[in-house]
């Protein structure tokens, strides 16, 4: 697939911890319909067949609405159901080692927390970077926090997208205007919200608003 840095308005990424006896892919379901431009799917629990099971299901659904479909760190996954791409910390497989392994058709997102990474993450062949986390969250127990001065300086220090990443919601979203994101990756704004479909089009709203021009 193609990509464009506008898929990056506004990233989904995966979490089955307010599922609540809902099914995975319903919730997606309503991410996209809602406005989610791109889908992440995270799994930090699951055997490799539950993931795989899981995985073709909701890329299935995300072709149907023509939006990338990427794995979180799991690059055996991701070529075995030819996944969009893949997305990898700092801590997990070597971006140049990701990129010779994928190919140059699909997306590598690697994750960044200043701008040395950031530009190493792109000397080694990321198409964009993740950037976070720029306020506090639940959901990532071992993120670090990445004031806005520095997400500044990491969008200024290279020519491939970046997303913020990290505790966005949408009461402190407009702080990120002007810092030269492509968009937001959320995780618990839309998939801990009561109603997932308002939260995404709330969500894509004011992220078209606020970075549809960066």
């Amino acid at each position: 697939m193609k990509f464009d840095k506008h898929d990056l308005i506004l990233y989904a990424v995966t979490d089955r911890t307010w599922l609540n006896g809902r099914r995975l892919y319903d919730d997606v379901k309503e991410a996209i319909e809602g406005g989610a431009s791109l889908i992440q799917l995270r799994e930090k629990n699951l055997t490799h067949e539950e993931f795989k099971i899981e995985a073709r299901e909701i890329q299935k659904l995300c072709k149907n609405f023509k939006v990338p479909f990427i794995i979180n760190d799991d690059v055996e996954l991701a070529l075995e159901i030819n996944a969009d791409g893949v997305h990898v910390g700092q801590s997990d497989t070597e971006a140049g080692n990701v990129r010779a392994l994928i190919g140059d058709e699909k997306i590598l997102g690697v994750s960044v927390g200043n701008p040395d990474e950031a530009i190493l993450a792109e000397k080694k062949g990321a198409d964009y970077l993740g950037a976070g986390a720029v306020f506090p969250t639940g959901s990532k127990s071992d993120a670090i926090e990445v004031s806005h001065d520095t997400l500044r300086k990491i969008c200024a220090s290279v020519k491939i997208p970046v997303v913020a990443i990290g505790g966005i919601s949408l009461k402190n979203i407009h702080e990120l205007e002007g810092k030269g994101i492509s968009g937001v990756a959320v995780i618990s704004a839309i998939f801990a919200a009561e109603n997932i479909k308002a939260a995404s089009q709330n969500l894509r709203a004011l992220s078209e608003k606020f970075f549809g021009h960066e």
